[in-house]
């Protein structure tokens, strides 16, 4: 495996494991700003490397959830269960997709439309329950 793939996998099962702690907290605690601000870099480097690695699929889930964080940290969404659900969801997909990535070292195939359309709408602040 190439060493970038593989240190990108390790860097990026290190960050969604402390997403999903980080997501149980804000759960609890919605208005944390510091919470809020690692939750969205986390989600931030996801997507940045994905891009760099050239990962379009799993660039555009992170880039989607990343765009609910920033409505979130900016102040413009209130963090509610839908939104730390469907967070949650998008990371679940992330794991799936690196998994994959893990074993065939490529991206699968596939369609992530309809998690994205639900990301896309609860960022701009549409109700998706």
């Amino acid at each position: 495996m190439d060493e970038l793939l593989s240190e990108f996998l390790t860097e990026t099962s290190e960050s969604l494991a402390t997403l999903d702690l980080e997501l149980v907290k804000l759960e609890q605690d919605p208005n944390a700003p510091d919470l809020i601000d690692n939750i969205f870099r986390l989600v931030h480097t996801i997507k940045g490397t994905c891009g760099f690695l050239g990962l379009p699929r799993l660039e555009a889930v992170a880039h989607s959830a990343e765009n609910v964080l920033g409505k979130v940290r900016d102040g413009n969404l209130v963090v509610t269960a839908d939104t730390v659900s469907l967070i949650l969801e998008s990371l679940d997909r992330i794991k799936d997709l690196l998994a994959a990535l893990e074993a065939t070292e490529a991206e699968p195939e596939g369609d992530d439309a309809g998690l994205i359309t639900l990301l896309d709408a609860m960022a701009l602040g549409e109700d998706v329950s």
